[in-house]
């Protein structure tokens, strides 16, 4: 239909058999879409006997390329309130842009207000990252570019900053948070950096190739979060009561396993390559959540739940005055 809308367009006249060996297509396919074209498309399409072909009665801009449904609009609508956390950011021009042209290539009959959904659907965010906009902005364009940087890192637990030489691999978005994936030649391994804390990053003025083989989705296969290791763990870990009820709604790693058991609570079992995140996770459900293996995660648990206790023993549980 492009084509037939360009060679109208031309006020060449093109006819339906004309257009129909032209486009190698039978005559009867021709008229089908010259058919949409009006009907569907609302475009001034009309035939002209005296010149035996077709034309336009009035001023066409453009081709309505995209076609899109009302549930395709809603969609749309809502995957703009989703990309809202990214304005202020790179990525923001880009976005408009974007969403700029798809309203442009629709048919002038199809309105769309992206703020109809407000009052049923929104996205929130509770704890927002804090990123350094310019930063942000440098690491994206040397991960694109293959740009070697020099990095002054803050180590979490380090007043001080330290210089890494790092050819930056990619840039991860991970459950709201961003991760900068590269190779540091201080280390000489694959390190994950947060924005957050790097200082001050320049360029080296080297150009890096990213290894072949390198894939951020099995760099994170067999992590629970961000932290990758090198060693297999098989972790089970036991939800009772509202917590096993919650664990059987969501899907929380790949290679997950969910065991029934008798007293109506479940058993999650994984294969991880780091224990770190993991422990954190089972921390935070309480008392609802109980490590069973390995036992360094047993241990862990153990061990934080103890400094809990103590770092709480003795606090007055009467609310503060204000």
């Amino acid at each position: 239909m492009l084509r037939i809308h360009q060679a109208i367009a031309s006020g060449r006249y093109p006819s339906a058999s004309h257009l129909a060996l032209e486009l190698e297509v039978s005559p009867k396919s021709i008229y089908r879409d010259l058919e949409f074209m009006r009907d569907r498309l609302d475009l001034p399409l009309e035939y002209e006997p005296a010149r035996f072909g077709y034309h336009y009665t009035q001023p066409v801009s453009g081709f309505p390329a995209v076609q899109i449904t009302e549930g395709e609009l809603w969609a749309l609508a809502i995957a703009e309130k989703a990309l809202r956390q990214y304005r202020g950011t790179s990525f923001e021009r880009p976005l408009i842009s974007a969403f700029r042209k798809i309203a442009a290539s629709l048919p002038d009959t199809v309105t769309i207000h992206l703020g109809d959904g407000e009052p049923g659907i929104s996205f929130h965010t509770t704890a927002e990252p804090i990123l350094d906009l310019a930063m942000f902005d440098r690491l994206a364009r040397a991960t694109t570019r293959r740009e070697q940087l020099r990095l002054r890192y803050r180590k979490p637990g380090q007043p001080a900053p330290e210089e890494r030489v790092v050819d930056p691999y990619h840039l991860a978005n991970i459950n709201g948070e961003w991760f900068l994936f590269g190779w540091c030649h201080l280390r000489r391994d694959l390190r994950t950096f947060a924005p957050s804390r790097i200082v001050s990053a320049e360029p080296t003025g080297r150009r890096f190739e990213r290894p072949s083989g390198f894939s951020i989705e099995r760099q994170l296969r067999d992590s629970f979060g961000v932290i990758a290791g090198r060693r297999e763990h098989r972790v089970a870990i036991r939800f009772h009561g509202l917590a096993a009820e919650l664990v059987r709604e969501k899907r929380w790693h790949p290679s997950q396993r969910l065991v029934e058991l008798r007293d109506g609570g479940i058993e999650l079992r994984m294969r991880l390559s780091s224990l770190v995140e993991v422990r954190r996770w089972v921390l935070g459900w309480g008392g609802s959540a109980v490590a069973r293996q390995p036992r360094e995660l047993v241990q862990g648990v153990r061990t934080a739940a103890e400094r809990i206790i103590r770092g709480h023993a003795g606090r007055s549980s009467r609310p503060a005055k204000r």
